[in-house]
């Protein structure tokens, strides 16, 4: 039997993945969704203190970006540990992988709410291309098709703020 077939890294998974395929796709879907939490908090922080003439229209934008966001992550972390990898333990571990930055200022403008999420989701988009790089790099076409998808409703995320950035400049 190939040695990746008995690959036994949590004992309750067997995998056709290479320890290196698992490490490598495991730690790069932690840090999409460390990230996915990071951008999920932000739009939900928004959300919640948005104010001003567009209130309305943009505290649904943010609510419904933040439930797509969140819509992610448990797939994300199903796809490392079907492949046998381990998944994401713990708010700290998220607060060590996430390279998306806080948001806690007391006030934000809505314009600059807009812009914050449009650069954060547009950086997750390339990190998930890369993802998909080194997963196709691994011959993970399963993870491969699920980060097609979760890079589009990225960019259309991108795409959103954009137009609507537009709007308040």
């Amino acid at each position: 039997m190939d040695a990746a077939m008995t690959n036994l890294e949590n004992k309750d998974t067997i995998s056709i993945f290479s320890n290196e395929a698992i490490d490598d796709i495991s730690q790069a879907m932690k840090c999409l969704i460390a990230d996915s939490f990071a951008i999920f908090i932000k739009a939900k922080n928004f959300h919640w203190h948005v104010s001003g003439p567009h209130f309305h229209d943009y505290r649904l934008l943010f609510a419904s970006q933040a439930e797509q966001i969140l819509a992610m992550v448990d797939p994300m972390a199903e796809r490392i540990r079907k492949i046998g990898g381990t998944a994401i333990h713990s708010l700290d571990e998220i607060g060590r992988l996430h390279q998306v930055a806080d948001n806690d200022a007391a006030f934000v403008a809505p314009a600059a709410m807009l812009a914050e999420l449009r650069a954060d989701n547009t950086v997750l988009a390339e990190r998930m291309r890369q993802t998909h790089s080194l997963c196709d790099e691994h011959d993970d076409l399963a993870s491969v098709g699920l980060l097609e998808g979760w890079i589009d409703e990225t960019e259309q995320r991108v795409w959103f703020l954009s137009a609507i950035g537009r709007e308040v400049r």
